[in-house]
């Protein structure tokens, strides 16, 4: 599937990117390429994110809808894809101890970025799975 996404970019800064359809998934990138391939993984993460929590994923609009959107006047627009085939489709709930610190600075975190607990927590889990895949 392919999203539309809204490409901004600040003096002196990266590509910032936004997601419209999906509310609190954003990314960025030092060029225009790698904006898009990072909003890509973005998406990606967040919609695995929503599976797990047992959300459904939201209704994708016409990038004609999002470009009439004041809020995005100056956006530059792009469509980034995800193979929604390679994301879980069914959440399974687990029983994992952490010490309420810990829990307490991961749920900050994840309210402060708009995200659930569980999502956050697999998008981390993703994240460090991606940078270092081999099993130690």
């Amino acid at each position: 599937m392919r999203y539309p996404v809204a490409i901004h970019k600040d003096e002196n800064s990266d590509y910032g990117v936004t997601v419209p359809d999906l509310p609190g998934c954003f990314s960025a990138g030092a060029t225009m390429d790698e904006a898009i391939e990072m909003a890509s993984e973005a998406i990606e993460c967040h919609l695995e994110g929503l599976l797990l929590d047992g959300e459904p994923i939201p209704e994708r609009h016409p990038l004609e809808e999002h470009k009439a959107n004041p809020q995005y006047a100056q956006a530059i627009w792009a469509l980034a894809y995800v193979d929604l085939a390679r994301l879980g489709s069914r959440a399974e709930r687990v029983n994992i101890t952490l010490p309420a610190r810990v829990l307490t600075l991961v749920d900050t975190y994840a309210k402060t970025h708009h995200e659930t607990r569980s999502g956050f927590l697999a998008r981390a889990a993703l994240d460090v799975m991606k940078r270092d895949p081999q099993p130690r």
